[in-house]
């Protein structure tokens, strides 16, 4: 694994514009599209409007209880603050990545896809569930369909 190969799933991240206000769907259908090939099995948990999703993918044995890594595809608005550069293009400076999202949350999730290889490979006991969320910036409002 190299932070190569981690940025660059985090540079993808970034550029969609998971604002709380929009709709998340194209980045779950980048990370459905991503995680399937790899053997995963994923399901959507939609909010009542169809347009934002929480993903739940499953790695490993469907017979015992498992580890859940869990975080948030979306991001808080940028309107009215001062970027210097595009909040949706990642940027490295000084050894540091900016863009919204970079460090909450989409950096967790772009760490837990680059790992999702390694997780498919391995020999699992236990299964390995990701559970990615919607609106957690405006009251944790997907994540209550994801524990339903």
């Amino acid at each position: 694994m190299t932070n190569d190969r981690i940025a660059s799933i985090l540079s993808t991240l970034v550029a969609f514009d998971t604002t709380s206000r929009n709709s998340n769907l194209p980045m779950i259908d980048w990370i459905e599209n991503y995680l399937s090939p790899l053997g995963f099995t994923t399901e959507r948990i939609f909010d009542e409007t169809g347009t934002k999703a929480n993903l739940w993918a499953t790695i490993g044995p469907k017979d015992k209880a498992g580890f859940i890594l869990s975080g948030h595809t979306d991001v808080v608005p940028v309107d009215g603050q001062i970027w210097n550069s595009d909040p949706f293009t990642l940027r490295e400076a000084d050894g540091k990545f900016y863009g919204r999202g970079a460090c909450d949350m989409k950096g967790f999730l772009a760490v837990c896809l680059a790992h999702a290889e390694g997780m498919a490979k391995a020999k699992l006991d236990a299964p390995i569930h990701l559970a990615f969320s919607y609106d957690e910036e405006i009251g944790c409002l997907g994540v209550k369909g994801l524990v339903q």
